[in-house]
């Protein structure tokens, strides 16, 4: 067994998180994965009202008695969602940990912690991070270059973004971005993080709730089969290589605008492709940890396999090195 400041803080058996992910941050998956030992998080905005979201966290507390978190994501837009209602009902399902990503949260971290809820924030930057820690957040997961979804501007990979935050930031921390197998959490630790953050290689597992056509594609792709888009926009996202982030490139490179591309990246029709298996017609999130996806496990599996694989390693491979220089010494 692996036990970091991250296991203690949250009571979890193993020092795995899987991040909120829109559309398949749900129930079956964070209940197989917290049942695990770990440390699953349902995304609160794939609920469409904080109604459903309060009932989504009943069908996982029905499916689990391990801890568990939900994901709520504040990002600015014209017409935001009600935060402040998805907030009181995740207070009011008597969730003790959220991930926070997003713009400004501190209205959100302030009334969470008065409530006695633990904290982690999604960063994609050390300054970040460290402004996350003077708001009072329990913990930091530091998002690398190579992760899913929005990497930020900064274009900093995970083995120097990792160590930089470590070497500045007191709170526990997640490493984040790549991280799909045990020598990726044998490294994030000693790079100086507490544990790893998973998304897309818990979207290949039996339990995730997405059509297996995308599964089945993540194991067939390798490292290469990412697109990053929205760069002329200043909002990059890290998406799996299809014909629609093919054609959203395309246009960004004619000097596109948003609402230019807007019906191509919508959010539903993204969502309509995970549900009906056409992995061509919409925009998914997905890294480069593609290349070290070679199977669908059950969470169970996967975890299983990755904390006794990374015993393994630090016991085997890397004492075994030691014990050789002491010995050429």
């Amino acid at each position: 067994m692996i036990r970091t400041r991250i296991t203690e803080l949250f009571g979890i058996q193993h020092p795995i998180a899987q991040g909120g992910m829109q559309w398949v941050g749900r129930a079956e998956l964070v209940a197989a994965v917290a049942n695990a030992g770990a440390l699953g998080f349902l995304t609160a905005l794939t609920q469409p009202t904080p109604e459903a979201l309060a009932k989504e966290i009943a069908r996982c507390q029905g499916m689990t008695d391990k801890p568990f978190g939900v994901n709520l994501t504040i990002l600015p837009t014209i017409t935001p969602p009600p935060y402040a209602e998805y907030r009181q009902a995740i207070i009011e399902s008597g969730i003790k940990i959220v991930e926070t990503a997003g713009y400004k949260p501190q209205d959100h971290i302030d009334d969470f912690k008065k409530h006695g809820i633990k904290i982690i924030h999604k960063c994609t930057a050390v300054r970040h991070a460290l402004s996350a820690e003077r708001m009072g957040v329990d913990a930091i997961s530091i998002d690398g270059f190579e992760c899913a979804g929005h990497p930020g501007e900064d274009d900093i990979p995970g083995l120097i973004l990792i160590p930089a935050a470590a070497d500045k930031v007191k709170v526990p921390m997640l490493a984040s971005g790549g991280f799909g197998d045990a020598r990726g959490l044998v490294a994030a630790l000693a790079l100086g993080a507490d544990g790893v953050n998973m998304g897309t290689r818990f979207c290949a597992t039996k339990e995730a709730p997405l059509h297996q056509a995308f599964k089945d594609a993540m194991v067939a792709n390798d490292e290469r089969a990412t697109d990053l888009i929205f760069r002329t926009l200043h909002n990059t996202a890290r998406v799996a290589r299809n014909a629609i982030s093919q054609q959203v490139r395309a246009l960004e490179k004619e000097g596109a605008t948003f609402e230019q591309v807007r019906d191509l990246v919508s959010g539903q029709r993204g969502k309509q492709a995970l549900e009906s298996g056409d992995t061509e017609d919409g925009i998914w999130s997905a890294g480069m940890v593609q290349g070290l996806i070679h199977d669908v496990p059950t969470c169970a599996e996967l975890i299983e396999r990755i904390v006794s694989e990374a015993e393994a390693i630090i016991r085997g491979r890397l004492e075994g090195m030691l014990v050789q220089m002491r010995e050429a010494a």
